[in-house]
């Protein structure tokens, strides 16, 4: 294949649709969180991750899963776990059966955010998605999303 071969240019275009459409969900959702409940997106989402743990075999995440969960680096996720915990929102405690283990938890404060912002979040989520679907290059991408069935 050449750089000018059809099939990479299309590859490449549907990559810039692609990230066009995330940027465009993700700057909509930040505004929306940042202006009603003082949350980037990224505080958002760790917060939710967190929040999905259990105490059955499994259900407690280490710090690497947390990051890979949040598409973030280890370093980032504990620079953002360290500020949310600073606000209160999150807790951290070592695991019983390995004490190197750190584990994470959302605390009371953190649980009652997350319930407040998470109808913004999904608001913003329909309404980027809705703007989106009028773009004839994106419409195609917001109902690849709107299809996905993913088990929580």
């Amino acid at each position: 294949m050449t750089a000018t071969d059809p099939a990479l240019t299309a590859l490449a275009q549907g990559w810039c649709a692609l990230s066009l459409l995330h940027g465009k969900i993700e700057s909509r959702i930040e505004r929306s969180l940042q202006a009603g409940h003082g949350l980037s997106a990224r505080e958002y989402s760790l917060l939710d991750v967190l929040s999905r743990q259990h105490s059955g075999p499994g259900g407690h995440l280490q710090m690497k899963q947390v990051a890979d969960a949040v598409v973030l680096s280890q370093s980032a996720t504990t620079r953002l776990v360290t500020r949310l915990e600073d606000r209160g929102l999150l807790t951290r405690y070592l695991c019983d059966t390995d004490r190197r283990g750190i584990y994470t938890d959302v605390t009371k404060a953190g649980l009652t955010l997350l319930a407040e912002a998470r109808p913004t979040n999904d608001s913003a989520l329909r309404a980027a998605l809705d703007e989106a679907s009028d773009n004839p290059e994106l419409a195609p991408l917001v109902r690849a999303v709107e299809e996905l069935k993913i088990a929580v």
